[in-house]
């Protein structure tokens, strides 16, 4: 059977990261993560203490470099393991960990444009939270989205209040539809994360997530499980209350559903997350993250269905 989804030359049938490079950049491209050594306004006190409930010690990064490092030893280091492989990619440098467009604009400019300066870097991916971008940080990355691919990456998680204030993220709604007109109006590329299987949503909460995102002028998605992950206020609630942890199959239910309701030009950066074995306590089943990148394409098969299939304007 032809697969008919208009971005896509594989099995596929959403719109992959991977698609998305090789047609814009005629190459194989990764992502290189690295910690640049930032931290968090909702960790210090700026707007909030101890962070998201769900936030590992290494502030979401637990792929992302050693900052003890120097960035350019970081990037070295993941692409000579890629290298290996495909010796011809290109790269993307990722600033992952905590905040990363928290500092002062002279440290942000030197620690992105260091790894600009790197041979085979194409662009820059830069998380970030919707509340924590200044004014002159907003003018500096239109002047870097001219020169390089620029992503601005918005940790979002959920439209829902009250489970906003559960997980303690700190910023409003609204606040993030500020950050993603201001990101916009400079045309800057914007990807929203969210997490599916938060305490005490439903299903329907979910996918209004993503039926709200589709509405918005958003380049990317990436779409996460909950990790319970130890030494976590998360980890601290699971042991009390013992909150529903989705399974696979509802994961991989639920991720289906969204993808039909996500507008077909949005890339899925990520359908699945990777947690570290070694800090995951539930749910173990994402520790298989290409059994539940098959079941959710063996899911859109059995259903025929495609991105995009319910998303109206």
């Amino acid at each position: 059977m032809v697969n008919k989804f208009k971005y896509s030359d594989s099995n596929k049938r959403y719109y992959t990261l991977d698609y998305f490079y090789k047609h814009k950049f005629n190459s194989k491209v990764f992502k290189a993560s690295i910690n640049g050594g930032f931290t968090c306004p909702n960790k210090d006190g700026t707007v909030g203490f101890g962070g998201c409930i769900y936030c590992s010690k290494l502030g979401s990064g637990d792929f992302g470099g050693n900052k003890e490092e120097e960035l350019e030893v970081q990037f070295e280091k993941v692409k000579n393991l890629i290298s290996k492989k495909w010796p011809n990619s290109k790269y993307i440098g990722y600033f992952q960990a905590n905040t990363n467009t928290y500092a002062p604009l002279n440290e942000l400019k030197d620690k992105y444009e260091r790894i600009l300066k790197l041979d085979n870097v194409v662009g820059l991916n830069i998380a970030t939270r919707s509340d924590s971008i200044t004014e002159e940080c907003y003018n500096y990355l239109e002047e870097l989205s001219k020169k390089t691919y620029l992503t601005v990456e918005l940790g979002l998680q959920t439209i829902h209040d009250r489970t906003s204030m559960l997980i303690n993220r700190c910023h409003t709604l609204t606040n993030f539809e500020e950050a993603v007109k201001k990101l916009r109006k400079r045309n800057i590329n914007v990807v929203v994360h969210i997490i599916n299987g938060l305490p005490y949503e439903t299903k329907e909460m979910m996918i209004d997530t993503v039926k709200y995102l589709s509405k918005l002028d958003i380049q990317g998605i990436k779409i996460h499980m909950l990790h319970v992950i130890k030494d976590t206020k998360l980890a601290e609630m699971y042991e009390k209350e013992k909150f529903h942890i989705l399974t696979r199959d509802e994961y991989v239910d639920i991720v289906c559903d969204q993808l039909e309701y996500l507008r077909e030009d949005i890339v899925v950066n990520r359908i699945t997350g990777d947690p570290d074995p070694k800090e995951l306590i539930e749910p173990t089943w994402t520790l298989k993250k290409f059994v539940v990148m098959n079941e959710i394409d063996k899911l859109m098969v059995k259903r025929d269905i495609y991105q995009g299939d319910k998303y109206t304007k």
